[in-house]
Parts: structure tokens; sequence; C-alpha cells
């Protein structure tokens, strides 16, 4: 029976981080399944789901200070189990555009929350618009939408609370 645990870990950007993260995970007989690592200003940080048999899991638990010392990073590990299976949902990619200004995340979170709509994935990024060099601001996202929901009105509300905040925006199947 294999055992799961998230790990999360975040430290100073430096070349072989990724190298020896892994290479921790392999010695301790630990498979990696999903991850994501991104580098955020000047820091590194990774999720990873790895699975192991039980006692695999414990030793790397108990070596957690020596590892934190040896990568210089910070790191959070919690047992979790297999992602329950969402039965009648259907995957959605939601895209938004606009000048870069605070709150974009939070009324699209809040759009979604207020419909239990469950946010799957979410990546966003800051960058200078071609030409003017203007601040702009993208969010890219997937959802989880219940089969039984009216797409055509969802988008509508969606379109309209996108055009009330002047956000360039998309729902669109996967």
């Amino acid at each position: 029976m294999s055992t799961k645990l998230v790990i999360s870990a975040l430290g100073e950007d430096r070349p072989g981080i990724v190298d020896e993260l892994s290479n921790i995970i392999y010695t301790h007989n630990l498979n990696i399944e999903d991850s994501r690592m991104s580098v955020l200003g000047g820091e590194f940080a990774v999720l990873l789901l790895v699975s192991g048999e039980q006692s695999s899991i414990d030793e790397l638990q108990t070596k957690v200070s020596d590892i934190e010392q040896a990568l210089k990073m910070k790191l959070l590990l919690k047992l979790t189990s297999d992602a329950a299976a969402v039965a009648d949902t259907i995957p959605y990619a939601v895209e938004v555009a606009a000048l870069d200004h605070p709150g974009i995340v939070r009324n699209i979170a809040s759009f979604f929350s207020s419909r239990n709509i469950n946010i799957v994935n979410l990546h966003t990024e800051r960058y200078a618009a071609p030409h003017t060099g203007s601040p702009m601001f993208a969010l890219h996202m997937t959802i989880g939408i219940s089969a039984d929901t009216n797409i055509a009105q969802l988008r509508d509300a969606f379109t309209e609370v996108c055009d009330e905040l002047n956000l360039d925006a998309e729902l669109k199947n996967l």
C-alpha cells in the first residue's frame, strides 16, 4: 500500500535545487507523482506530491531538519490521500488579462466560489505590455463546473462581471 505526502519547499533560488531535492526523494525510495515549481521574486517554490511505503515516508519526515539545512530551504510536509473523484464535473479554462491592479484574483475567485465552482489550478503572471510597457496581469485558471450548470448563463454572468471590472476574459471548455 502506497502512502502519499505533500511537500512544500521554499528557499533562495539557485541552480541545482531541483536536482538535490529530487535526489533526496529518490534516495528515500519515494516517487514524485505531481509537482509545481516556480521562481517567485528571488525565491524558488515547489509543491510535490510524493508516494511510497509508509516506512520511507516516516524516515523522510524524521530527517526534515537535516534536509532543510542541506537544501537551505524551509519544508512543510503533510500526509494526504488520493483526490476524491468529483463526479459530473467538466473542466473549463479561464483566461483573464488586464492592466495590473490589486483585487483581480480575489474578484475572479469570489465569482466562482459564490457559485460553488472549484478552482483546480491557478497561475498568474505580471508582464510589461508591448509598445507601452504598462504593467499587465494575466490569470490562467482551470475550474471544475458541475455538469448540471447552465454554461450559457454562467458565461454571460462571468462576462458581465469582467466587463464591469474592465478585465478581458474568456471561459472555455477544455
